[in-house]
């Protein structure tokens, strides 16, 4: 009897050999299939042969009738209707195309979990300069420095032919997602009874690595520049928190300040990477698990374990909508199913696991990335004892505007103690507000007081 872990090992292993005969370092001689077989970033055009995933023909190009930029994105999709609904009753007819995690959660809540699961929309699209770059990324883009790094390519994808865990995490990690963004990064930690309050965090952003015309040389090693201010509950508003990500954080690690406006003083902040606590997240979030992965991949062994066909979160415009607010979304123990909406498509499956002499409170982590975005879209979590603790989902949509696909609602559910945190939740808050330019003189520790208040 083939398990599903050995049935996933088995594509791996195809994939694996694959990759070594004909795509091993920089491909120019592959780069005309992105325009054939392959999309413009190295997913399959082709649909699956049950027909239950269709061909990419090119993602959403066009936002929906009525759709204005400032607006909630509204659903492109009205008329879909589940096509059936995963629970704890009928999840073992399903099992090989789910997650650990998410067979965890139909467990764990018998009574109140579920999975609606949708057609499957292929509506990931990028813009034409990302697609232009990545192509020209294909034929020269190599991992640097052990894999901490990469060099020779530029604003598009790095790797659109990946061979390697490192290079599906690089993808992720340098996902266009616009030069310079304002963002409501809301966030709830309920109770195990469902009481909570809401964390309102505003962030802005700039990614010189999506700079037109910039180099990795250009950039010097400066990947993003952070800036969250907390705006309530009263008690933490006027904190703020800056950071500089790098983008080899072996030559230079991660650098953060934070501002506390009762004591009108700035300070760094050596620990906000790896497991260190997610700002006002209860513990229940990681500062990596922030865009459901990101900074440093020095303390696991990385391993491409092959392409799976799974249930996923997409499309997930319910979830994003204004007219939902937080006593929608707040159930015990995890998020309102009936808002969300799960698709079949193949994923990417990494698994990282701890090198001998690191420590990360996660040993173990699997992580699942849409091929159509390498964006990632779920996570599982694995304590010291080798056993499930936490789950993570990526509730992603198409931003128009942009395009870019990029989560709209991260939620981590920890099995264990029955709670979860959920960020992103800006559906009483404005949107993405994606700018086309900023300056790094905004995100200096001086400014940091000049834009703090008490």
């Amino acid at each position: 009897m083939i398990t599903t872990k050995k049935l996933v090992l088995m594509v791996g292993l195809g994939i694996s050999l694959i990759a070594g005969q004909a795509f091993a370092g920089a491909k120019p001689d592959q780069v005309h299939r992105l325009s054939e077989d392959l999309t413009p970033v190295g997913a399959e055009r082709a649909g699956n042969e049950a027909g239950t995933i269709p061909a990419w023909t090119g993602g959403i190009t066009e936002p929906p009738a009525g759709y204005k930029v400032g607006d909630h994105h509204q659903n492109p999709f009205p008329d879909d209707k589940p096509l059936f609904r995963i629970d704890a009753s009928n999840y073992e007819q399903y099992a090989d195309n789910l997650g650990a995690g998410q067979i965890a959660l139909l467990k764990r809540y018998p009574e109140t979990y579920f999975m609606d699961v949708y057609p499957t929309r292929r509506s990931a699209s990028f813009p034409e300069r990302t697609y232009e770059m990545t192509i020209k990324n294909a034929a020269t883009g190599t991992l640097a420095n052990g894999g901490e790094g990469v060099a020779d390519v530029a604003e598009g994808f790095p790797f659109p032919f990946p061979e390697s865990a490192q290079e599906l995490m690089w993808n992720h990690k340098l996902k266009y997602k616009g030069v310079a963004v304002i963002r409501y990064n809301n966030q709830i930690a309920p109770t195990a009874s469902g009481k909570y309050s809401v964390v309102v965090l505003k962030e802005e952003l700039l990614g010189l690595y999506y700079t037109e015309g910039l180099t990795i040389a250009d950039i010097d090693n400066m990947l993003i520049y952070f800036y969250q201010v907390v705006e309530a509950p009263a008690r933490l508003a006027g904190n703020v928190l800056l950071v500089h990500e790098t983008l080899d954080q072996l030559v230079q690690q991660r650098q953060a300040w934070i501002y506390n406006p009762g004591q009108r003083r700035v300070r760094r902040a050596p620990n906000v990477a790896y497991d260190n606590p997610g700002t006002a997240s209860d513990g229940l979030r990681t500062n990596d698990m922030t865009d459901m992965f990101n900074g440093a991949m020095d303390r696991y062994n990385w391993e491409l374990v092959g392409k799976k066909e799974m249930y996923v979160p997409y499309n997930s415009y319910g979830a994003h909508s204004d007219e939902v607010s937080y006593d929608d979304f707040v159930m015990p123990g995890h998020l309102n199913p009936a808002l969300m909406r799960y698709e079949l498509h193949r994923m990417w499956v990494v698994e990282a696991s701890l090198k001998e002499g690191m420590r990360h409170i996660n040993p173990r982590r699997t992580f699942y990335l849409d091929e159509d975005s390498y964006q990632i879209l779920l996570v599982d979590h694995y304590d010291k004892r080798g056993e499930l603790w936490r789950v993570s989902e990526g509730h992603s949509i198409n931003y128009y505007e942009q395009p870019t696909f990029w989560s709209t609602v991260e939620a981590h559910y920890d099995l264990q103690s029955g709670r979860y945190v959920a960020t992103g939740l800006d559906n009483s808050s404005p949107t993405y507000d994606f700018k086309e330019s900023g300056t790094p003189g905004q995100f200096t520790p001086s400014s940091l007081r000049k834009r703090g208040r008490r």
